[in-house]
């Protein structure tokens, strides 16, 4: 690729110098060069393929570091794998870049790929770069394994089971409001850690796939806490029911709440935390602590699975005194914006 860092990419060079190294591992990618790849097939797998765009100003800030937001396209696509008890195995990225981005930035993008590539041992092997007069807008497909008929769906919570998080939940959308100068009452370490969980999210790859065998339903909390579970009472048909008090808080969350309590609606309901969201019988609760203490993943009890009841989206939130909290938004929808 001729020229300087600070000039526009020529989309095949591109593609030779900085994606079609991170495809190495894989030689039915066939280094970038054609318009497929060639995977094998594994005997008594599943193969689990998920699919997750995002769009600058909408799930990310314009001006965020390039290798950020390469590392969240990445890491959001584990998170679902992850809430299937999927093991990640290879990507693919298509990407619009908006015309005028610089070498330099996409080697700062490419560097953020490469880096959580190594982390999470995965392989790129293929995909698709244009130009866009539009905002940067990226897609990302991330293909994974489960043992045959193992994969956890959101279909399999039964009256009874008791509803778990793992982590904690609220700190993306305050990381937000953070970053955009809206929680003055905040200490500086607080505004930090609230920020970096927004930039990048921890998606649970290694709770994820300990969870089949324990959990009866999972998937992970992307477009906030209450609608998510939500979607999982809906395809289960049944009704949940969680206690606002047992929500885990970071230490920031716990803070940014203690100075204003109108934002517990948003940690309840706000999205980006990217968390495992799972239900589970009353039996597997020993073995669910036992298995998050060893991948050192921590794991909160948060309500429970009944077999009648009311409340936004089929689940009912209570608060300290027991009484049903009014949550005006669900969660976030696109098209409608918060619900």
């Amino acid at each position: 690729m001729a020229g300087s860092d600070d000039d526009p990419p020529d989309e095949f060079g591109l593609i030779a110098e900085l994606f079609a190294p991170l495809a190495a591992a894989c030689p039915g990618a066939l280094g970038l060069t054609d318009d497929a790849a060639f995977l094998p097939a594994e005997p008594g797998f599943d193969t689990v393929a998920t699919m997750d765009a995002m769009v600058a100003g909408v799930h990310f800030l314009p001006d965020d570091p390039p290798d950020l937001i390469a590392r969240k396209l990445v890491r959001v696509n584990l998170s679902d794998l992850a809430a299937k008890g999927a093991e990640p195995a290879f990507l693919m990225l298509a990407a619009a870049f908006p015309g005028g981005t610089t070498k330099a930035w996409l080697k700062a993008f490419a560097g953020g790929l490469k880096q959580d590539l190594d982390h999470y041992g995965i392989v790129l092997i293929g995909g698709d770069t244009v130009s866009t007069p539009g905002p940067l807008s990226l897609t990302l497909t991330a293909l994974g394994r489960v043992a045959a008929g193992r994969g956890l769906l959101r279909s399999g919570a039964k009256p009874g089971d008791q509803i778990w998080v793992s982590g904690s939940i609220g700190d993306s959308a305050l990381g937000l409001k953070a970053i955009r100068g809206a929680l003055p009452d905040l200490d500086n370490c607080h505004l930090i850690d609230l920020a970096d969980r927004y930039r990048l999210p921890r998606p649970r790859t290694e709770l994820g796939p300990r969870l089949i065998g324990l959990a009866s339903a999972g998937m992970d909390v992307s477009d906030g806490l209450v609608q998510d579970l939500g979607h999982i009472c809906r395809v289960s048909r049944v009704i949940a029911e969680i206690d606002a008090a047992l929500v885990p808080l970071s230490a920031a969350a716990a803070a940014a709440v203690a100075a204003d309590q109108s934002l517990l609606a948003l940690v309840l309901t706000g999205g980006d935390d990217y968390e495992l969201l799972f239900t589970a019988p009353p039996k597997a609760t020993d073995g669910i602590l036992a298995m998050a203490k060893a991948v050192g993943v921590p794991v909160t009890r948060i309500g429970r699975v009944a077999a009648d009841g009311g409340g936004t989206a089929g689940v009912t939130v209570r608060g300290e005194d027991g009484q049903v909290l009014a949550i005006e938004r669900g969660g976030w929808r696109h098209f409608r914006g918060p619900v």
